[in-house]
């Protein structure tokens, strides 16, 4: 049984499995392709998604980099099953990110201020489902 019925043009529950959204493409303005959801991350003591882990660049795994990208960050694009963000190929290129062998502490306070900075998010935890457009 599935949580959102994903046949259809729009995306029908705000309930989605994990295995629905990893590998879901991510898009920014102008519809530019930004990357790829990777892993979700979730926070343990609160059953709360904090980041999405994207992938950006590289051939064949082969270069790639990962962003951790704050949840509330992202926007919900039902219409074209996918999530959107508000930035561009050129912010990702400038954004902190991390190599699949080198994983930052994202419970660490300082690396979660400086992402939710850089994302505009703030840093009190929430997982709310992200905006529909």
């Amino acid at each position: 049984m599935t949580n959102a019925t994903t046949t259809s043009t729009t995306i029908t529950s705000r309930m989605l499995s994990a295995g629905t959204i990893i590998g879901d493409d991510v898009y920014g303005k102008g519809d530019e392709k930004l990357g790829e959801i990777k892993e979700l991350m979730l926070d343990v003591a609160t059953g709360t998604v904090n980041y999405a882990v994207l992938s950006f660049g590289g051939f064949l795994g082969m270069g790639e980099k990962l962003f951790a990208v704050p949840w509330r960050a992202f926007t919900l694009d039902s219409a074209n099953k996918r999530f959107k963000l508000d930035g561009d190929v050129a912010r990702f290129k400038d954004a902190p990110g991390f190599d699949k062998d080198h994983w930052p502490n994202m419970a660490d306070a300082a690396w979660e201020k400086n992402i939710h900075a850089y994302y505009g998010t703030g840093t009190e935890q929430s997982s709310t489902v992200p905006r529909p457009m």
